[in-house]
């Protein structure tokens, strides 16, 4: 049983939506940021005024966070989907801005030698599933983690919107059977929500998800149009919420 928070290092963080989540399942707590666009550096420097924030995932290095004193149990990270979506040219991870994962890859890969990395958490577009899901899990099974996935929409904890996304949850094989996680998370195996639909009902009731404390108006940062694009390109928080609550049980978190 855990009774501490792991450790998180937030990568492609934008302003926040994953850290947030996940801390507010109080099963992570954020140690690190890595986010290269200057205004949603300012956004995180706002609410988490005392995590440091890397600029580039590429210069980020196992030796530089351990250098700074920063430990890490656990990885989480949208990384950029603009080759991968239908919106985009098709180049897949190929592409220069969704070819980034190659970089997380590496530092999973890095830290993992210093440390225990006990949980890998991903998002991206669904459209992954067909541009390079195997080349992520892949190189997961290459690291050591197994792997669980599905498709979340923001429907289903009741936004008035669909944003389909894939979520992947990954953890090393050595110490956790294939399926720890699946009384937790029924929705990876594609299991009507059921049970489930209560659960999400109770977030769909709170005022705080609706206004959320990042990037809003009253932050002082009177730049719309990098506000509106950086809340389209954030992960929705209720999600990581739930993927933490699960987490939390899985582990038999008491906090």
């Amino acid at each position: 049983m855990r009774r501490e928070p792991f450790r998180l290092l937030d990568l492609f963080s934008g302003i926040g939506g994953f850290s947030l989540g996940l801390e507010r399942s109080r099963a992570f707590k954020t140690v690190a940021f890595c986010e290269i666009e200057p205004f949603c550096q300012r956004v995180l420097k706002k609410h988490w005024p005392n995590v440091p924030c890397y600029e580039d995932i590429r210069t980020l290095t196992a030796t530089r966070l351990a250098a700074d004193g920063i430990g890490v149990d656990a990885i989480c990270g949208g990384f950029p989907c603009q080759d991968i979506s239908v919106a985009g040219k098709g180049a897949g991870l190929a592409g220069e801005r969704s070819g980034l994962w190659r970089e997380y890859a590496r530092l999973i890969g890095e830290l993992k030698e210093r440390q225990k990395i006990e949980y890998v958490l991903l998002e991206n577009v669904a459209a992954l599933l067909g541009r390079g899901m195997g080349d992520v899990l892949r190189d997961l099974a290459a690291l050591g983690f197994d792997a669980e996935w599905h498709c979340i929409p923001a429907s289903a904890v009741g936004l008035p919107h669909i944003r389909d996304r894939v979520w992947i949850v990954a953890y090393p094989r050595e110490e956790r059977g294939q399926g720890k996680l699946k009384s937790a998370l029924p929705w990876l195996y594609g299991v009507p929500w059921g049970e489930n639909e209560r659960r999400a009902a109770d977030f769909m009731g709170r005022s705080d998800l609706y206004d959320p404390r990042l990037c809003r108006a009253s932050d002082g940062i009177p730049d719309r149009a990098h506000r509106v694009a950086s809340c389209g390109n954030a992960v929705v928080p209720q999600i990581p919420e739930l993927i933490g609550r699960a987490i939390a049980q899985a582990e038999g978190m008491t906090i």
